[in-house]
């Protein structure tokens, strides 16, 4: 078994679970309620979702290449979500980094929870 690979898909399970609850509570109840047009509002709506699918389908693939890690295209497997991750946590430091707000780095945290599973997820493939 791959330690680091179980870490990052556990944390990625979190960080799923995270954006599921707090997700749907911040961002996404106060846009299906706002005066946004409709198309645009389920768009973004459709977006979030797909984000959670996303999410908890990288936790699952990690998991289970924490179990098959001598499986042939494990470590390009976990390469890929790693840098997905890495992707992930670089628009949101960006986003928040350009918005010039006062503590900006923690006005949008979604990096701090998505950062950790790139770099498990890339110990993963050492």
């Amino acid at each position: 078994m791959n330690g680091w690979l179980l870490a990052a898909g556990v944390t990625a399970a979190g960080v799923a679970g995270v954006h599921l609850i707090a997700g749907h509570r911040d961002p996404v109840r106060p846009l299906l309620t706002s005066e946004l047009a409709d198309v645009p509002k389920r768009t973004l709506y459709a977006v979030w979702h797909l984000v959670s699918a996303d999410l908890v389908l990288a936790a699952a693939a990690l998991i289970y290449l924490a179990m098959a890690h001598h499986a042939s295209g494990t470590d390009l497997v976990a390469l890929f979500v790693a840098v997905h991750f890495i992707a992930y946590a670089t628009v949101f430091l960006v986003i928040t980094v350009s918005a010039g707000w006062s503590k900006r780095l923690l006005r949008l945290p979604q990096w701090m929870l998505l950062l950790p599973v790139a770099i498990m997820s890339w110990l993963g493939t050492r």
